[in-house]
């Protein structure tokens, strides 16, 4: 599916400057269909008097909107509580910060990218463990296929970090983690956004035995302990309020 053109007009709309603002969900994922919305994740910034008197600004904007027939979910978090969602270990901050959807994008946008590899640490597991397993529940709830991608999906994208330490969201990209069936059932999902899932025999064996690795791989994992950017993300956020 193609992203619209009128997307890189949405930021200049917003209440608050972003400082960038990128393409989530299934499109970065690699298995976006003809119906999908587009899911729109960013960082505003509030500006000095929102922050520091009795009255403060919104730490989280969230809107849904539909134009030209496209659902659009725009969600963006001031700069300091992204940060602080950036060391607190959350896989969604930093698969959105790094998604190569860029819709706009800043020189705080590039220090925020150049700095995420010292937010990665071995914790992260436990984010896809946790998504991963409410993701093959819904898949046991309503047998839809979107759920069982993105269990293989998040799983594949654990894994990946863990051994590598790099952050790659595209399960198209993952394929040398999952079953050879994934492809099939990729295809399968870009026609229907909430298309039954085919029978897949092995699926359960085979998301176990993914669980089981990503598990292993957090152990064995050379990715640190703790975030090490916190005092620069610190001093990004304190040069960026105070610029505004």
């Amino acid at each position: 599916m193609k992203l619209p053109g009128w997307l890189a007009e949405i930021p200049g709309e917003q209440p608050h400057p972003l400082t960038f603002a990128t393409v989530s969900g299934a499109h970065l994922y690699g298995f976006p269909s003809a119906d999908s919305d587009v899911d729109l994740r960013g960082a505003h910034v509030l500006p000095v008097e929102e922050v520091v008197g009795l009255t403060t600004g919104p730490e989280t904007l969230d809107r849904m909107w539909t134009r030209d027939g496209v659902e659009v979910d725009l969600v963006t978090h001031d700069l300091a509580k992204f940060c602080r969602l950036l060391l607190g270990r959350n896989g969604y901050v930093l698969e959105q910060l790094l998604s190569p959807l860029v819709v706009v994008s800043s020189p705080v946008h590039e220090e925020l990218a150049a700095l995420a590899p010292g937010c990665v640490t071995r914790h992260h597991a436990h984010h896809y463990l946790g998504f991963a397993r409410t993701q093959w529940r819904l898949f046991g709830k309503t047998g839809e296929l979107k759920p069982l991608l993105y269990t293989f999906r998040v799983l594949a994208t654990g894994l990946h970090l863990m051994r590598t330490g790099v952050l790659e969201a595209d399960l198209t990209r993952l394929y040398a983690y999952v079953p050879g069936y994934l492809p099939d059932l990729v295809a399968a999902k870009r026609e229907a956004e909430h298309g039954a899932a085919p029978r897949v025999p092995s699926a359960e064996a085979d998301v176990a035995r993914l669980t089981a690795e990503l598990e292993e791989a957090a152990t064995a994992t050379r990715l640190p302990e703790a975030a090490t950017a916190h005092r620069a993300l610190h001093d990004l956020v304190v040069r960026t309020r105070l610029s505004r």
